[in-house]
């Protein structure tokens, strides 16, 4: 923390959808509070292409441009605050209690709208997680 931003981690078994598009949000909107990392314990070979094509769509932001991808947990620095972005897929262990569960609902394989709404709800949690830091 040398430069005052706590580091958040935002986890989910694959890394490839939630927990990507909280830390592209986090980047986006809250980079001068804190630092975004996402994490799995398990990867997969790219990020959801619904995920990218729609955060380009209603951000203009390119999740794979700007170098994400799918992570494990001892790929990121050790982080202040871990937030697991739903265990509905059984919860992922990561050597210590999750400091916030946002129990969100994986899209992956559904519509837009589902995309959308999940989105959206990211989107206000890392405003509020902002306002709170």
């Amino acid at each position: 923390m040398i430069d005052g931003r706590k580091k958040v981690a935002f986890i989910c078994v694959h890394n490839s959808c939630r927990s990507q598009i909280a830390e592209a949000l986090g980047k986006h909107l809250a980079s001068d509070v804190f630092e975004s990392y996402s994490a799995g314990t398990k990867t997969k070979p790219q990020i959801n292409q619904d995920a990218v094509r729609i955060m380009k769509e209603l951000y203009g932001i390119d999740m794979e441009a700007n170098g994400q991808h799918s992570k494990l947990i001892t790929d990121i620095p050790d982080v202040d605050i871990s937030i697991s972005m739903g265990c509905n897929v059984g919860c992922p262990f990561i050597g210590r209690p999750f400091d916030d569960n946002w129990g969100l609902d994986d899209p992956t394989g559904k519509d837009d709208m589902d995309f959308i709404k999940v989105i959206r709800e990211i989107e206000e949690r890392i405003i509020k997680l902002k306002n709170r830091l």
